[in-house]
């Protein structure tokens, strides 16, 4: 099944309750394996309690981001939210494509068969 995220993607939220925030737009940090939910910079933030350990020598509550849905959100393109096309160009590059106005996100994904 084709991701219409990637990894470095702005996203707006349409979905859950980050979606009333005001302006609720973050960076996706990372795809979980399975393409299914991404993780993303400030949205889903939950507060977790954390052991002592060498990496954190305190422990403690700390705010972490937890994954969302991909179906929950859309890439920005020029501050507007919008869905995703799939388009193989001339040279049998697939790549994303905007369908609000037919700009190109992000690189070419991969060659096509």
């Amino acid at each position: 099944m084709p991701r219409h995220i990637c990894k470095g993607d702005l996203v707006r939220v349409i979905r859950g309750s980050d979606s009333k925030r005001p302006n609720p737009v973050g960076k996706v940090l990372e795809v979980l394996p399975g393409g299914r939910k991404a993780i993303v910079q400030g949205i889903n933030v939950r507060r977790k309690s954390v052991k002592p350990s060498q990496a954190n020598q305190q422990g403690g509550v700390i705010d972490k981001e937890m994954p969302i849905d991909i179906s929950n959100i859309l890439p920005v393109v020029d501050g507007e939210a919008t869905r995703v096309r799939f388009e193989i160009d001339k040279n049998g590059a697939k790549k994303r494509v905007a369908v609000k106005d037919g700009s190109q996100i992000g690189s070419e994904l991969k060659k096509a068969r």
